[in-house]
């Protein structure tokens, strides 16, 4: 087996013993990382734009405000369209056209793709990340939460999971580096928010595959919201830590704030009063009692006399969902960004991203620069003093620590990679099989259906209206070449045409058809 190493910071504890100098012992961080699941990049009263739209009017997330008042606000954070392949990358440092969990996963072995009049899907890896290399149709990684445990914490996984496909070990979290356990399963969504409902379970007290969660049985009839209960246990975990006097990393993992719609009555009234609709009222409840979750867990650290100690990392897993349900009303809106999840656009793409480190990160302050999620991997690490590690994978993400502190960027001369071979199945604009590549401030976007080509300056035009593939060719041949090599770089896989049965064109070869 082949280990990748990686090496950061300054000289290791052995080169101090032969040198004769000691290096002070540093306290390790806590760690937090705040993910939300389909949170758009408007649904919050933080401004992630150069301007404040109606939107960031609307909800009131005083969390989020707290949070960016003492972090730092990235305003180009990006990660996949769709939930697995995101948190695949969050937890193994590979970006998805590498590890080839490019859909959502659920039953072993089972693809969820839907079926085209065009285009045959790849055999993409269905069961997801496993930490062995036993299980088939998945990647195998050391994952951050192992190498986290390795060094000393005490990790906690707390909420959604959807790390790997039912009865395979990574469903669940604790045979992926987490000590602790609370909640999370191979779903990705739920049956229910609501107590009363048993979180999606039918009987209360049991567990109801695949859309009930776990864990959480003592709530059962209780008129208690998920959000709420979740946070009250990950309160229990960290006191865990602490009484074992070890810094803790705590992978808050909200199942907020995906479908079903249902209203959180601490908020829900208020929405109602401000005249919005029954659907966007619900889900204005939903992220208002995200946000509270948010502002519960600081509260706590600030209770605990640790906040100084700990960094705060908030991100969303992919673009809201935007599309119109089959029962009426949108209750999500990603505007100025077109579409949301599931699509190529920045809609889909695009989410909020802050970070407390304090002592270290400029309050209030900013970053314009753009990173991709599995430069959580390495960054969290760094952050956690973890600078020389081994992993099973080749690790693709960059560290954002210099945009942290200031002193430099990982943007510079870099691109980002999309890569989604696959049917979500809704339909709607930017949605389908596309690889997408951003470099600096242009992106293009390649359809496998018909082979044609989107380009967008971003800057210029954020709501990708005006498409520049046929006035800029030039433009188009040089991006399509670079997403072409590197994805055969990683060997990515390609749908193939039902017409011919051959694969479907790289995007530089398309370009010369």
């Amino acid at each position: 087996m082949k280990l990748f190493k990686a090496y950061s910071g300054a000289c290791l504890a052995a080169a101090s013993l032969l040198s004769g100098c000691s290096e002070p012992e540093v306290q390790q961080p806590n760690i937090i990382l705040f993910l939300v699941d389909d949170m758009g990049w408007q649904d919050t009263s933080v401004p992630f734009w150069k301007e404040k739209t109606a939107f960031n009017e609307r909800y009131h997330t005083p969390g989020m405000e707290r949070l960016a008042s003492e972090g730092m606000l990235f305003t180009q954070a990006y990660a996949s369209s769709v939930c697995s392949p995101t948190r695949v990358s969050l937890i193994s440092g590979m970006n998805a056209a590498r590890h080839r969990v490019t859909n959502w996963t659920l039953h072993r072995n089972a693809s969820v793709d839907a079926q085209h009049k065009l285009l045959d899907y790849p055999e993409w890896n269905v069961n997801g990340v496993q930490s062995v290399d036993s299980i088939e149709n998945s990647v195998q990684a050391t994952m951050l939460p192992q190498l986290l445990k390795d060094n000393g914490y005490f990790t906690i996984h707390c909420g959604k999971a959807h790390f790997g496909a039912m009865t395979t070990p990574s469903a669940n979290p604790l045979n992926c580096g987490f000590d602790v356990n609370i909640a999370g399963h191979a779903a990705g969504g739920l049956g229910s928010y609501l107590g009363e409902q048993n979180f999606g379970n039918r009987e209360k007290g049991a567990h109801t595959e695949p859309w009930g969660v776990p864990g959480l049985e003592k709530y059962h009839g209780d008129s208690i919201f998920i959000t709420e209960a979740l946070t009250i246990e990950a309160k229990k975990a960290m006191d865990q830590a602490l009484a074992a006097e070890k810094p803790f990393y705590l992978y808050m993992a909200h199942y907020a704030v995906h479908i079903p719609l249902n209203a959180d009555r601490r908020f829900y009234q208020k929405y109602l009063d401000m005249g919005l609709p029954e659907s966007e009222a619900k889900y204005a409840s939903m992220v208002e009692a995200m946000d509270k979750s948010l502002v519960d867990l600081m509260d706590y650290l600030d209770e605990k006399g640790i906040a100084d100690n700990t960094i705060v990392l908030f991100m969303s897993d992919n673009g809201g969902f935007s599309l119109r349900p089959r029962a009426g009303e949108l209750h999500t809106h990603n505007s100025p960004l077109q579409s949301g999840k599931g699509s190529a656009y920045e809609g889909g793409i695009r989410e909020p991203m802050i970070v407390k480190w304090p002592g270290k990160v400029q309050p209030k302050s900013r970053c314009n620069d753009y990173l991709l999620i599995e430069d959580f991997f390495p960054s969290i690490l760094e952050m956690a003093g973890v600078n020389n590690y081994q992993t099973v994978q080749i690790v693709d993400g960059k560290s954002f620590v210099p945009m942290l502190l200031n002193e430099g960027t990982t943007a510079d001369g870099r691109d980002l990679f999309w890569h989604f071979p696959n049917n979500w199945g809704p339909t709607g604009p930017g949605i389908g099989a596309t690889s997408t590549i951003r470099s600096g401030d242009w992106k293009l976007i390649y359809y496998y259906r018909d082979q044609h080509f989107e380009l967008f300056n971003i800057p210029q035009d954020i709501g990708e209206k005006q498409n520049l593939a046929e006035s800029k060719p030039e433009k188009v041949n040089e991006l399509a070449q670079k997403l072409g090599d590197y994805l055969r770089s990683v060997e990515a896989q390609r749908p193939t045409l039902k017409a011919t049965g051959e694969l479907v064109a790289w995007p530089d070869e398309a370009r010369t058809l």
